[in-house]
């Protein structure tokens, strides 16, 4: 028997070798082919079947979206857009795909105006903009993937239809959106059975949304974006007060991009270019890169102080600068380059903070994936409604929860952001990955609305600053600078006398418990040089890594 004093059977005093090898309770998972990352065991599971099945990294990820469709309905769907960033293997490039949806074509900022509206709302009808998951689920399983959209989506499907148990951190956010859901007659009848949201344990079933999913196995993407499907939504959407057409829902197309990039300690760390937000994740970087960051201590309020500083320069270009390039300039080139971030450095006081630039609200539901397949294919993706069931509205008879991502457009004149017809909002959902020698260092994301590019920061700062393993490096605390009240959010495993240092540096700081939601959940896989995949999973969700 090993007694709690350490001095049991093993004849000794309790060894750090007998420890957890990592404090939030989980190892490092490691693998010599496929890995994934999600935030619900059974989309994780999924994905690893889609490996196993024969199919890429992309494959993966769409199975393990669709399933997070279903499995978590409050934080993405098919109601949703999606982005993805894809490493090749083979060619060693790294290819972005942006399904952002766009306005419809009837929106008109200075109609708005007119009518006493000072800001976007937050829900309802005039939230809603073209999904684009869907689409992008379609052309990255055709573009990247092996196996068909329909194999790729039945396991999803079968959730629906069958019935899957309510996970721990799913029903939380289930359950603080009753008064939202019963706003609208077909949310409340599609995601509040018998009137209540679903406790932890609990078996639901989402039969509108399985016949759905079942319409796209059989007619593709058109099917949603066609027909009976796209009827119903503009339908809904119209009895809300927006202004959604069937041809704005025809219209949509995946656009592929470039990414952008920055190198940071020797690796190349990728994020999709504006309207997203990842722009921002890699001035963020750049400021950082000219400090010893390395030197901090990983826990101290020095390095603390010296990623919020950086983080409130990014976020004052991000929303005084950025909006949809094809409808206004955007400096890109300037604002990612080495020497404007060196510029920037010199406004940080490394003992006193700053006052932050207040900007507009951002919503933060939700799911972030990756995968690495045996090839050494690698994806990074994220699907997101936005807010939490999005803008309250569900296409009746669909299962489909439309996102308010329309509430993220400014109705300023003149703004980067401005409300226009067919314009892509400033968009804040971002995947992220990075390339060491022309080769796959990491998938890895952190989602939850403005905390994403801290998130990137502070993720890629562990892995490189701090040697931290995977899993390490999305337990470690992280902290959160809400601009809305310049409130430094952090975790409670933060040593007090660092907090302290913080607040006599002018922070405004509220310590939280050990893990808290505000802080995003993470997920990252690290291919090593020797070939292994060391995959890590965010304890702060419900989710888990696996590996082949």
């Amino acid at each position: 028997m090993f007694r709690s004093d350490g001095a049991g059977a093993l004849g000794r005093k309790a060894d750090l070798r007998l420890a957890r090898p990592d404090v939030g309770g989980r190892s490092t998972v490691y693998g010599l082919k496929g890995a994934v990352a999600c935030e619900h065991p059974q989309a994780a599971l999924s994905g690893i079947r889609a490996l196993e099945a024969g199919g890429t990294a992309a494959d993966a990820c769409v199975a393990m979206a669709a399933c997070m469709a279903v499995l978590a309905p409050m934080t993405t769907g098919m109601g949703g857009d999606a982005f993805l960033l894809h490493y090749d293997a083979e060619t060693g490039e790294v290819t972005g795909g942006d399904g952002s949806g766009r306005a419809p074509k009837a929106a008109d900022a200075k109609k708005l105006r007119d009518a006493g509206l000072r800001e976007m709302p937050e829900r309802g009808g005039l939230s809603v903009t073209v999904p684009g998951a869907v689409r992008l689920w379609e052309d990255a399983a055709r573009r990247l993937g092996r196996l068909p959209l329909a194999e790729l989506l039945e396991p999803a499907r079968r959730y629906a239809e069958e019935g899957f148990p309510v996970a721990d951190v799913v029903a939380r956010y289930w359950s603080v959106a009753v008064e939202l859901l019963g706003r609208n007659e077909a949310a409340s009848r599609a995601f509040l059975p018998g009137g209540a949201a679903p406790v932890a344990g609990e078996t639901m079933r989402l039969p509108d949304m399985a016949a759905t999913l079942e319409r796209i196995i059989e007619g593709g993407a058109d099917a949603f974006y066609g027909g009976e499907v796209a009827s119903r939504i503009v339908r809904s959407v119209g009895e809300e007060g927006g202004f959604l057409s069937v041809e704005d829902l025809e219209d949509h197309e995946t656009l592929w991009v470039d990414s952008i990039s920055t190198d940071y300690r020797g690796v190349t760390v990728h994020e999709l270019p504006p309207p997203g937000q990842g722009i921002a994740a890699i001035e963020l970087l750049n400021i950082l890169e000219g400090f010893d960051a390395a030197g901090f201590d990983p826990l101290s309020a020095e390095r603390v102080h010296h990623e919020v500083e950086a983080k409130k320069l990014a976020f004052r270009d991000l929303f005084e600068k950025v909006g949809d390039p094809d409808f206004s300039h955007v400096p890109t080139e300037e604002l990612v380059s080495k020497s404007y971030a060196a510029k920037l450095r010199r406004e940080i006081d490394p003992n006193r903070a700053s006052v932050a630039n207040h900007g507009p609200a951002l919503g933060d539901d939700t799911t972030y994936l990756c995968a690495v397949d045996a090839e050494g294919n690698g994806c990074s993706f994220i699907n997101s409604v936005y807010m939490g069931f999005g803008s309250g509205v569900v296409a009746g008879g669909t299962g489909v929860a439309l996102q308010n991502r329309g509430h993220s457009f400014r109705l300023i004149p003149g703004h980067p952001n401005e409300l226009a017809p067919g314009k892509r909002p400033l968009h804040t959902i971002i995947p992220g990955l990075a390339t060491k020698d022309g080769g796959l260092y990491a998938t890895f994301g952190n989602m939850g609305g403005p905390m994403q590019p801290q998130g990137h920061a502070q993720v890629v700062s562990n892995l490189m600053d701090h040697g931290l393993s995977a899993q390490e490096a999305v337990d470690h605390p992280r902290h959160f600078h809400d601009h809305l009240d310049d409130t430094l959010l952090v975790e409670g495993r933060l040593p007090e006398a660092e907090v302290e240092k913080l607040r006599r540096m002018g922070h405004n700081v509220e310590v939280g418990s050990d893990y808290i939601i505000p802080v995003g959940g993470a997920q990252v896989i690290v291919v090593g040089e020797n070939g292994v995949r060391s995959a890590g999973s965010d304890p702060r969700k419900d989710g888990c890594a696996l590996a082949q």
